[in-house]
């Protein structure tokens, strides 16, 4: 495989990765003796690159060296006058225009990185409440998520012009739902949502076809549901408030699994799709980091405890040595990274990063990507 063969695979696996029925606690796999050994010099080939985190209380982004696992720069979002200090949330990163998308909630907008310089390049306007946002693995569509609004916005990251506002389904909004998590399927051709806040005891995962922007079919959940999926894995739904995982078929939504995880939150997949990450969030950092084998859906070990409170939200490295987990809160300023060991990805902690305040989501990012000569530099202009 040449080099160029090479990075357009790593590419398409990075905009993918990033989230019989049992209550019984899961059969647990033990991993083998083999270690990735996650900071030597002879493993940063697959990995050489950023991971970004939005800082939810400092108003700005952290970028760390994730071969290094250490802080190398933090950059503000912007504030014109008049305007609401920004609300850092999500971070997306589209490689096809080589730029780093963070979803700014007191705004109601996104705002556009340029991933080799860190300049902003423009911002779109979203509605009331911007939350989870994700891409499709071509770039052709951004979703992001407004759950004040109960909306969607539908952007094309390229024109960084809004293509939709999908509503929220009106039945569940009539019961109290709003939007939360969204994910696009590996084919870019469907969208998944999570709505939470439905009065009973279940939440829903919808899914619209991308095209059209319709409803094509829901399920019934556990309550405060995410969502994650791999090129070739099920649909990852960790429940917190019903302290389960459930597995969907992505095209039927049927059930085929149901995993006892407690206080199961954060969602990620490994970017081999060997293996799905949650976190117990309310756990205190007891039991916190949950790795499950996605042949099996059976975890992987014990559960992970992490030194500090609030583990949040999950993502990787290429090479599948590393995850990095934000610790969420309002005093909160650190980042846990873990090596990921075995055949299997059994985290152990490795060593903490101290970022800005109310660190939230967060997306690896590459270090050399080609810049494209049609990228757009909009001059922090905003577009409706």
């Amino acid at each position: 495989m040449n080099k160029g063969t090479q990075k357009l695979a790593l590419l398409i696996g990075l905009a993918i990765a990033l989230t019989g029925c049992s209550y019984d606690t899961p059969t647990t796999l033990e991993g083998n003796e083999k270690s990735a050994g996650v900071l030597s010099p002879d493993n940063g080939s697959r990995n050489r690159g950023m991971i970004v985190v939005a800082n939810r209380g400092s108003g700005d982004i952290s970028v760390i060296d994730s071969h290094e696992a250490t802080l190398s720069n933090t950059f503000d979002l912007p504030q014109a006058e008049g305007e609401n200090f920004p609300e850092p949330m999500y971070v997306v990163h589209v490689g096809r225009y080589n730029q780093v998308f963070v979803g700014d909630r007191a705004n109601n907008r996104v705002v556009a990185f340029a991933a080799d310089t860190y300049e902003v390049v423009g911002t779109v306007e979203c509605g009331a409440g911007v939350f989870h946002m994700w891409a499709d693995p071509n770039g052709n569509q951004l979703w992001v998520n407004n759950d004040i609004d109960k909306t969607t916005t539908v952007i094309d990251p390229g024109s960084m012009t809004v293509l939709a506002t999908v509503p929220t389904p009106a039945d569940l909004v009539s019961m109290g739902g709003k939007p939360h998590d969204i994910f696009i399927g590996p084919r870019g051709e469907y969208a998944y949502l999570s709505v939470l806040g439905v009065s009973g005891e279940n939440d829903y995962l919808v899914q619209y076809e991308t095209q059209s922007f319709s409803e094509i079919m829901r399920a019934a959940v556990g309550k405060d549901p995410h969502l994650s999926m791999g090129r070739t894995t099920d649909l990852y739904v960790p429940c917190q408030s019903s302290d389960q995982v459930l597995v969907f078929d992505p095209m039927t939504l049927e059930l085929l699994d149901d995993i006892a995880i407690d206080g199961a939150h954060g969602a990620t997949m490994s970017y081999d799709g060997t293996t799905f990450f949650t976190t117990n969030l309310p756990g205190g950092g007891s039991g916190a980091l949950n790795a499950i084998n996605t042949r099996k859906n059976a975890r992987v070990g014990m559960p992970v405890d992490t030194p500090y409170a609030v583990p949040h939200n999950l993502a990787g490295t290429p090479d599948d040595s590393m995850l990095f987990v934000t610790h969420s809160g309002g005093s909160a300023d650190k980042v846990t990274v873990y090596n990921l060991t075995g055949r299997y990805h059994q985290p152990e902690f490795n060593n903490e990063i101290t970022v800005g305040l109310n660190p939230f989501g967060l997306a690896f990012v590459y270090y050399d990507e080609i810049v494209p000569t049609d990228r757009p530099n909009l001059n922090n202009n905003t577009l409706r």
